[in-house]
């Protein structure tokens, strides 16, 4: 049996008390990875969140020291000029030493390109997991020279590998492979029907990326009184955090939304089964390239009839069991969510294509496609 080490952001938290994207993957991914040869484990620095997921084995390290916005900026400084990024690497340099001792296994960076150096020198091989656009400040040079110790590089979507393509120099294009997000479809599942009012949510972070007034600007337009629009989410993944700028924004613009919009904090992520039944409309309005949203999977597996801005990965994750929409033009959002309200057959076939395609794009399903890539190595 060969290990799996996955080293996610130091400080970030292995736990279902957080909405954490990195953290869900990985749990997904040794969720899905049943009767494999390969047994995962989870590089995470102590003193954060526990309960952890029992999904794969904890190795806790002590500490790690942040780069600071300066440290940030000279590291930027040094990456122009092809030298190593001296302030990431102190950063995830206790994640790799805390696996100085253990068998050559194979190490999963996640989103931690500065962990290739790193690791460049030990008996591990290793991954580049992207969920992001971790390249945007590189040259190809530096690229060259920071991901040369990566056997392969993970994209989560289609765009993403596209977003990255120009950093990377041919060879390194070449170690890149697509494997999308998963859902758990036993944790995510279809309520009993609720037809007396709809309801239409927004469930994220209240960051202007994620586009909640998008779709205030929407229900302001379609001027019904008989729907229930709920926005989830704070900007942080805490639900006792101060209300932001643009969370005080949200609510200015809600006073003029027929019938009222009803505001919920950050809930933590065992909350979220529940929370997504209630709801007949999931509303996913992203402004930025969003590589491959988990609630995109999550609306899918509850069964609901999504809405989705035609951006980044949402296209590819949602295919054929959604409807897309331009996030510049919040009257498309509006009148798709009109002919919805008003359609309660369209809503259903909607739900019924959302659960088939989510059961077929399990956790399962993305650790296979992940575990053959372990294989080549």
């Amino acid at each position: 049996m060969t290990d799996v080490f996955h080293i996610i952001t130091p400080g970030d938290h292995f736990s279902p008390l957080t909405g954490s994207a990195v953290p869900t993957v990985v749990h997904g991914l040794a969720s899905g990875a049943r009767d494999s040869p390969f047994r995962n484990h989870v590089v995470v620095q102590a003193a954060t969140y526990r309960p952890h997921y029992a999904s794969a084995q904890v190795i806790e390290y002590s500490t790690a020291t942040a780069p600071t916005s300066i440290g940030r900026y000279v590291d930027g400084a040094r990456g122009m000029l092809g030298f190593a990024r001296r302030g990431a690497q102190r950063y995830f340099a206790p994640a790799v030493e805390a696996l100085e001792d253990r068998e050559p296994g194979i190490v999963v960076a996640h989103n931690a390109p500065a962990v290739g150096r790193l690791i460049a020198r030990s008996p591990h091989r290793a991954v580049l997991y992207a969920h992001n656009d971790i390249l945007r400040s590189y040259s190809q040079y530096e690229a060259s020279r920071a991901l040369d110790a990566f056997d392969r590089i993970v994209a989560v979507s289609e765009s993403l590998a596209e977003q990255l393509a120009p950093h990377l120099s041919p060879s390194l294009r070449g170690r890149v492979h697509v494997i999308g997000n998963g859902v758990d479809t036993e944790m995510f599942t279809p309520g009993a029907p609720v037809e007396d009012r709809v309801r239409v949510m927004f469930l994220g972070r209240a960051i202007p990326e994620k586009g909640a007034d998008i779709l205030l600007h929407a229900a302001r337009m379609i001027d019904r009184d008989d729907v229930e629009f709920v926005i989830v989410g704070s900007h942080e993944f805490n639900s006792r955090t101060v209300l932001s700028p643009f969370e005080q924004r949200l609510r200015s613009l809600a006073e003029d939304v027929p019938g009222g919009i009803r505001f919920e904090p950050f809930v933590e992520r065992r909350a979220l089964p529940d929370l997504l039944r209630t709801a007949q409309i999931l509303v996913i309005p992203s402004r930025w390239p969003d590589p491959c949203p988990l609630t995109v999977g999550e609306g899918l597996a509850t069964g609901l009839a999504i809405v989705a801005a035609d951006r980044g990965g949402i296209p590819d994750a949602l295919g054929d069991a959604g409807i897309l929409f331009d996030p510049d033009r919040p009257e498309q959002l509006a009148a798709a969510l009109d002919d919805l309200i008003i359609d309660p057959a369209r809503r259903h076939d909607l739900a019924q294509r959302a659960r088939r395609r989510a059961v077929a794009r399990d956790w399962a399903w993305s650790w296979a496609q992940f575990e053959r890539v372990l294989d080549e190595m």
